[in-house]
């Protein structure tokens, strides 16, 4: 029996299958690398609503109130930019700090957490919509 070639190289039967099995591979790996890296986008979200969180008590602590303006609080976007936030429902004692993902950010297709809120009543905070949004 002859030596085989090496200079032969490998058949296109040979290169197809390598692509197929790699094509698999990704196709199966992908959905969840998108899952985490929506997971991990997330923080950024959950971080800016704690800064505003300290915000508002500050302004609490400083006016008797909680801020309805997020000019007086902080910035607009999260630090990452993934996020836009905005105030709702402010009042004496309670408030509803909102962070909506970026319509042409790559968190627009987070399903599950689109939006995360934070409300807060007289110093206590409940976050929303579940705490798998909060990474509890």
């Amino acid at each position: 029996m002859a030596a085989p070639d090496p200079s032969r190289g490998l058949t296109l039967i040979e290169t197809c299958v390598v692509l197929a099995v790699a094509a698999i591979l990704a196709a199966v790996a992908w959905p969840s690398q998108r899952a985490q890296l929506e997971r991990a986008r997330r923080l950024d979200g959950t971080l800016a609503l704690t800064r505003l969180q300290i915000a508002q008590e500050q302004y609490r602590m400083r006016h008797g109130r909680y801020g309805g303006e997020l000019s007086a609080l902080g910035p607009a976007r999260s630090p990452e930019g993934y996020y836009l936030l905005a105030v709702a429902d402010a009042g004496v004692d309670t408030v509803t700090l909102i962070a909506r993902a970026h319509p042409d950010g790559p968190q627009r297709g987070d399903r599950e957490c689109h939006e995360l809120s934070l409300r807060l009543d007289q110093g206590l905070s409940d976050a929303g919509p579940s705490g798998r949004c909060w990474s509890r």
